[in-house]
């Protein structure tokens, strides 16, 4: 009667096996390369399952409740990076499937979403330590196929975000798969790893992933994209909304907008972009008199810092600084020939609020989703407790006095002349800024 192995020594016993064998390939490399080569591929796939299937009972540990305690997350994410000889090498030999995942993560602390920025961290960076912690990754970035949506900014949110990749799959291979590579093509999801509830565990609490689906392996989170939205939060103070309003729709249709983006003259040649909705709508939050109001812009895609550009001009024009009629003058390259130099914008209240594809539908199974609106109810409750303690400390303020005399000498502040964006300096043309790259090349 055979003994039944426990994972750990069967991982023991396959890595035992597999340097073994490596040895001695080594030395018969010139001889029955074909049976040793499967031999070998097997092991690794054996040792690949059984890895992740271990992972996957450290991320399950319930607590007292039947939920996962976060005392215990921490110490069950400790355990998985202290797991020696991961690699995305052995995923390789495991059935992997193209996944979408909606992707939500509040900007402030991070410098842009993707990876190739210079600092550190970035959400992109996060989101694959999270793949790799969960030992979903397979292959490389490069060989996972991966794509996203939008590149963000430094500080600016989402909670529509799209990015696609190859990840691990639970399921089996079909025979019409025969010539994929281990790649899962049918649409199934039931008995399917939970992408939601597993990623979710293991990535800090200013990233969350909303859902996921099965994505064909053409799709690209990109160019695939149909329209995305951004909303930009403001307070109405002395704002007046109606010319907002007037200005903005100004903006609809397809237009060149090189007046309203950071130019990359080295990258991007073509400057038209259609707009399809402009909206601004006041929210249900107030303080003392003062009303958030929102902002939605919707195109099919969107250039370099453009919302921010042309939230900016609509703040001049609110403020009665300018003429609704300033953004037709902008609008017309054939005259206006560089950008007038204007301040963007600020990017905390930018948010990417969605990301529209055909036949992409995101779903999340029900103790995830639970697990996730639980999460995102006791982050609002964090930032209340901050905005009460801020207003407390505001109420107890020293209180001005109303005799001036005992007040120190303060200079007058002088009051700041707005210039009309017409008679400001300039930016280089794309043409001047053409024919400096062409120069320096």
């Amino acid at each position: 009667m055979t003994t039944q192995l426990s994972d750990t020594e069967l991982i023991a016993t396959l890595q035992a096996r597999a340097k073994v064998f490596s040895f001695n390939f080594s030395i018969f490399s010139g001889f029955c390369y074909s049976e040793l080569e499967a031999e070998n591929a097997k092991l690794l796939s054996q040792l690949a399952d059984c890895r992740c299937h271990e992972m996957e009972k450290k991320l399950h540990i319930p607590d007292e409740k039947g939920r996962e305690s976060k005392k215990g997350n921490r110490k069950s994410e400790e355990k998985i990076e202290k797991m020696p000889g991961y690699n995305t090498r052995f995923m390789s030999h495991h059935s992997k499937r193209y996944v979408a995942l909606k992707v939500t993560y509040f900007g402030k602390r991070f410098y842009g979403f993707a990876s190739e920025a210079q600092m550190e961290p970035t959400v992109e960076s996060e989101l694959f330590k999270a793949f790799e912690k969960t030992r979903l990754l397979v292959g490389d970035k490069k060989e996972s196929q991966y794509s996203r949506c939008g590149r963000t900014d430094k500080g600016v949110s989402s909670v529509g975000q799209v990015i696609a990749l190859f990840l691990r799959s639970n399921l089996k291979i079909s025979a019409t798969n025969n010539g994929n590579s281990g790649v899962v093509l049918d649409e199934q999801h039931e008995g399917e790893i939970d992408y939601v509830g597993v990623l979710n565990r293991v990535l800090p609490n200013d990233i969350r992933i909303m859902g996921w689906c099965p994505a064909p392996v053409d799709f690209h989170a990109r160019f695939s994209c149909l329209s995305r939205e951004y909303k930009y939060f403001f307070w109405k103070e002395n704002l007046n909304i109606p010319a907002i309003e007037v200005a903005g729709n100004k903006l609809v249709g397809e237009h060149d907008f090189r007046n309203f983006c950071k130019m990359d003259a080295a990258n991007v040649h073509n400057y038209r972009r259609c707009i399809t909705l402009f909206e601004i709508s006041s929210t249900d939050v107030r303080y003392n008199d003062n009303q958030l109001w929102v902002i939605k812009i919707r195109g099919s895609a969107f250039l370099w810092h453009q919302v921010r550009c042309m939230v900016a001009v609509l703040f001049m024009v609110g403020k009665g600084l300018e003429s609704p009629n300033v953004i037709d003058m902008l609008l017309d390259t054939s005259r206006i020939l560089r950008k007038p130099q204007y301040t963007m914008a600020s990017e905390v209240p930018l948010v990417l609020q969605s990301c529209e594809f055909d036949n992409i539908k995101f779903m999340c199974s029900s103790d995830a989703g639970e697990a996730l609106r639980v999460h995102l109810v006791n982050e609002c409750q964090i930032y209340q407790l901050q905005a009460a303690i801020f207003h407390e400390a505001l109420l107890n303020c020293v209180p001005l006095s109303n005799d001036q005399s005992l007040l120190p000498f303060q200079g007058s502040k002088k009051k700041v002349s707005h210039v009309p964006l017409m008679s400001r300096p300039t930016e280089p043309s794309y043409e001047e800024r053409r024919a400096k790259l062409n120069t320096i090349a």
